[in-house]
């Protein structure tokens, strides 16, 4: 059974695959998919929640930075 990580991988890959055909940028992409993922939240979660996922994981893109709960 494939994981919910694997389908999505498959479908983003094959999408980016599919834009570099058509010479679409990659982040067109990502916009895109960012405004379905955006969609699919507001059915099920609260405005607050959603930012609040998008603000750690925005607190968090730097690899070089522990993450806001690690300890020293």
């Amino acid at each position: 059974m494939a994981t919910a990580r694997q389908i999505a991988t498959k479908h983003m890959d094959a999408a980016l695959a599919e834009a570099e055909q058509e010479r679409l940028p990659a982040e067109s992409i990502a916009r895109v998919m960012l405004e379905k993922v955006l969609h699919i939240y507001k059915e099920t979660r609260s405005i607050e929640d959603i930012a609040a996922e998008l603000t750690s994981a925005a607190e968090n893109l730097d690899p070089d930075t522990d993450y806001t709960f690690m300890r020293p």
